[in-house]
């Protein structure tokens, strides 16, 4: 660790707690071996370490980093002290390289124990020593000793010993330039992930300042692509897709982290991430609404909706991501039968204004059949507007064929004349019904369309009964038909009459 390694503290060649008098002598020493390029090395170097780099520049500068308390502090809780003969005993370790031995005493006062007048100093000196670990178990041990420390009550006889008697501290502010010092040293080794791990055991106050520090970079990345991504979208909405893409490849590592970190009800959280993917999802709208003329954008627009819903929080966005959603699938759906509904719309609005005749009836089924089969074809038997379609139609068609029947059968008893054309309408009219019968249709659609169907069956069965009575006769020898012949039979027409109206109004 470069705040171990490079420690001012170190390059002077001094302990943390030396005095005033001790410091000057080293400086003019260690300034004086470097004028002469006389290469200079001290007791505690340690040689665990790697090599201290030493020029005259370097000395001065470290020398200046521990002039003032506030500066001494900072560096002192990356560097060793002696305050008691045990921090003697376990530096003597040290300086002879058995840094297991020195860690070994150190331990004997500091595991399990709380902060006290006298082993202060150990907890201190062990946290480095577990600092200068390459593990990150040791890394963390190291952190908790040095927070434990600042956080006690003995803090303050640590802070007299580095620096200035009269010098008082914030316990907090110490910590937070703590948390930073340790960050700029960790963040180009470890992932944000990593580096909460380490701080783990450590107090709310010390997990939320981590946060704002670990956070605050992410938040203004993620920001700051949000915009860009708005203005390049607003520029070109034809090719939005690949900078809705860009945005959640290259910043959800950094979104998943602040996810981690602050949890989804961080009110900053759900700001952020709605944000985010209302922005990729707007991508994927406006390249679909850019460019659904020309092509097939429902794909590409439907993969960054899909995106954005991983991220979104708030009710109110995921919401809005469910019904464009939708819509692209609705479109998706329709759009290679498109031709095929306009045609069958088209047929529908003209149909109601076509007069009431069975060719017509006829006409509209057989020029809809090929559209409601391709229709068929590539939705499937049993998809909704498929049935809803087919189903339209059908309708159209049957009420047509009702209300010919019904007008034919009006005012029989008046003329003979309709009278004697109403078979062939009833027939033409169930080739037409049979027709429809070949059409998917759904459930009500279906029954009503059997109901009326067996009606008109019924009104031929009863006009063919009527014609074998009429035409079955015995003659009589002298005998001729009266213009009252045949009327009898009129009564089940009648009755056929009321029963298909009925059903007609049910249909309708």
């Amino acid at each position: 660790m470069d705040l171990i390694i490079s420690n001012p503290y170190r390059i002077a060649g001094i302990l943390s707690n030396a005095s005033e008098r001790e410091i000057q002598k080293q400086k003019t020493k260690i300034k004086a071996y470097s004028r002469v390029g006389k290469e200079v090395q001290t007791e505690y170097d340690f040689k665990f370490l790697d090599d201290v780099n030493r020029n005259e520049e370097i000395i001065e500068r470290a020398f200046a980093k521990v002039e003032q308390n506030s500066d001494k502090v900072k560096h002192a809780l990356f560097w060793f002290l002696n305050a008691n003969p045990l921090d003697q005993t376990a530096l003597e370790y040290l300086k002879d390289g058995d840094e297991y031995k020195a860690q070994e005493i150190w331990k004997k006062v500091t595991d399990g124990k709380e902060i006290n007048v006298k082993n202060y100093s150990a907890f201190n000196n062990v946290g480095t020593c577990h600092l200068m670990s390459s593990f990150k178990i040791d890394i963390k041990k190291g952190i908790e000793a040095k927070l434990k420390l600042i956080e006690s009550d003995y803090f303050e006889n640590f802070v007299h010993e580095v620096a200035d008697k009269t010098y008082s501290i914030d316990s907090q502010k110490q910590v937070e330039i703590f948390v930073d010092e340790l960050l700029d040293e960790l963040l180009p080794l470890y992932s944000d992930h990593e580096i909460n791990q380490l701080f783990n055991g450590c107090n709310s106050f010390v997990r939320k300042y981590l946060t704002s520090k670990l956070t605050e970079g992410p938040i203004h990345i993620i920001e700051t692509a949000i915009e860009t991504t708005k203005i390049k979208r607003r520029d070109n909405r034809s090719i939005a897709y690949q900078h809705g893409l860009t945005l959640y490849t290259g910043n959800l590592n950094d979104i998943n982290a602040l996810k981690s970190m602050l949890g989804t009800n961080d009110l900053k959280y759900k700001m952020l991430a709605d944000n985010m993917a209302n922005e990729i999802a707007q991508c994927g709208i406006d390249y679909f609404k850019a460019n659904k003329d020309l092509s097939d954008p429902s794909e590409k627009g439907l993969e960054l909706l899909r995106y954005a819903q991983s991220i979104a929080v708030g009710d109110q966005t995921c919401d809005r991501l469910v019904e464009n959603i939708e819509g692209i699938q609705e479109w998706s759906k329709t759009a290679p039968i498109k031709d095929d509904l306009n045609f069958i719309t088209e047929r529908l609005k003209v149909f109601q204004n076509l007069a009431d005749t069975i060719a017509n009836a006829k006409k509209l089924m057989l020029d809809c059949k090929p559209k409601l089969d391709r229709i068929k074809n590539i939705l499937g038997p049993q998809d909704q507007l498929y049935l809803n379609v087919s189903g339209a139609v059908v309708n159209n068609a049957l009420g047509m064929i009702i209300d010919i029947v019904n007008e034919a059968q009006s005012g029989l008893e008046y003329d003979r004349a309709k009278l004697m054309r109403l078979p062939n309408i009833v027939s033409s009219a169930i080739v037409v019904v049979r027709g429809l019968g070949t059409l998917d249709m759904d459930g009500p659609t279906r029954r009503r369309y059997s109901d009326n169907k067996a009606t008109i069956l019924s009104i031929e069965s009863q006009l063919r009964s009527i014609n074998g009575q009429s035409n079955y006769r015995s003659p009589s020898p002298g005998t001729s038909s009266s213009s009252d012949d045949g009327c009898a039979p009129w009564v089940y027409i009648v009755g056929g009459i009321i029963l298909l109206i009925i059903l007609a109004n049910t249909c309708s």
